[in-house]
């Protein structure tokens, strides 16, 4: 038998009965419970058991998680199991899960309240790290002798997942807890755009001197963070970063699980950096839809052929413009962006009858400065602007170089 189908076996066996067990019903040796997938596909860290489970042994676990925190079961990523509940039933001693915005399994609206729980199916205390309760507390960490990072991020600075990562760590950091990242790679880390964060617009949608579309993975990420020295009192973290195999910057891959509500293909997730801008205005990009993050539009827009009417769905309960009748621009069938697009958010202010209404605060926030709004208004041309990012992006890339690992 040959390695692949060996490792296929034995995920197949975790799928369906959630362990696979010797006669004496104990756990078999890590040694050999699974086989990484050989060949030209891409592996991410968390299918790598042999490399971290060993870590893991005897130690009492904290798992940063969410609905994207799976091991796959086959090369085309088509079936897998939960993270957490693999190494559960590998006899790993998870006590506590972490969830970020959207919650454990990924359902929640964006900015929607996260409580705290129980996952029904281990058993395992869930804690929410979004809200009021951006940081892990002291309390929360108490009894844990590691941290396990493990989430699909999409290489946007205000997608909120790289900021969760910034409070775990600096909370491990604290508190002398190593954290282990299981690295994933990034559907958008094949360019860098946008103007850099200026410190005095840091929140939680954006946290760091960085462009809007980063061109890291969340291990390359956090090493910036540390070597940076980012965290307050500028902490530093022990981590360690499984890395994925066979991946490049330049791969094309497909994320098989939604990262959040919202982002339901790839098309959105690659729309999803230059259409977020407009979650800083009065127009919408589709939330209440199934287009998500494939189009823009709102009532007051000139009527076009393309409407959309949201509607309450799950991500969105209450969405923009919600029951009213939309005018914009359909761009399901977009080519793949290879850098940011002010194209749209530029027609869409021009077009716009009451353009004193257009933006409001959040845009800043978003865009990490208040030029970008000022050059919009302006009538700057797009690429103009662009150009104004030019310095910025440079010295970015220089610093980030020394922390890429792929």
């Amino acid at each position: 038998m040959n390695i692949k189908n060996t490792f296929f076996i034995v995920l197949g066996c975790l799928f369906s009965l959630g362990s696979c067990q010797s006669q004496k019903n104990e756990p078999l040796p890590l040694k050999k419970q699974h086989k990484e997938i050989i060949g030209s596909t891409i592996i991410i860290g968390a299918n790598q058991l042999s490399k971290y489970l060993p870590l893991l042994k005897n130690k009492r676990i904290g798992i940063v998680a969410n609905q994207t925190s799976v091991i796959f079961k086959n090369p085309e990523n088509s079936t897998h199991t939960h993270l957490v509940d693999s190494l559960t039933s590998l006899g790993i001693n998870i006590q506590k899960v972490f969830a970020p915005e959207h919650g454990f399994r990924g359902k929640a609206d964006a900015g929607e309240h996260i409580t705290n729980g129980k996952d029904p199916k281990t058993g395992v205390d869930i804690i929410s790290i979004y809200g009021k309760n951006k940081k892990p507390s002291v309390k929360q960490l108490k009894g844990l002798d590691l941290i396990v990072f493990d989430i699909q991020d999409v290489g946007a600075r205000f997608y909120t997942y790289i900021s969760s990562l910034h409070y775990v760590m600096e909370a491990c950091a604290e508190n002398n807890i190593p954290i282990l990242i299981l690295d994933r790679p990034n559907p958008n880390g094949h360019y860098t755009d946008g103007p850099i964060l200026e410190t005095e617009h840091k929140s939680f949608v954006g946290m760091h001197p960085i462009p809007i579309v980063h061109g890291m993975t969340i291990g390359e990420y956090a090493q910036m963070i540390n070597g940076e020295k980012w965290l307050k009192n500028k902490v530093q973290c022990d981590i360690t970063v499984i890395t994925c195999e066979n991946y490049k910057k330049q791969s094309e891959y497909s994320l098989p699980i939604k990262p959040s509500p919202n982002l339901p293909n790839d098309n959105s997730i690659n729309l999803y950096p230059s259409l977020c801008f407009f979650e800083g205005t009065t127009v919408s990009v589709g939330r209440g839809t199934e287009m998500q993050f494939q189009l823009y539009g709102a009532p007051f827009l000139p009527k076009t052929d393309f409407t959309f009417t949201p509607k309450p769905n799950d991500g969105a309960k209450h969405p923009k413009h919600e029951n009213k009748i939309c005018h914009g621009e359909d761009l399901r069938n977009t080519p793949k962006l290879n850098s940011l697009n002010l194209k749209w958010i530029s027609k869409a202010y021009q077009l716009s009858p009451d353009k004193d209404l257009f933006f409001n605060n959040f845009f800043t926030k978003l865009a990490g400065t208040k030029k970008l709004q000022q050059q919009i208004s302006s009538g700057m041309n797009y690429r103009d602007i662009r150009k104004s990012w030019i310095k910025g992006l440079r010295e970015y890339d220089e610093m980030r170089t020394q922390y890429l690992l792929y």
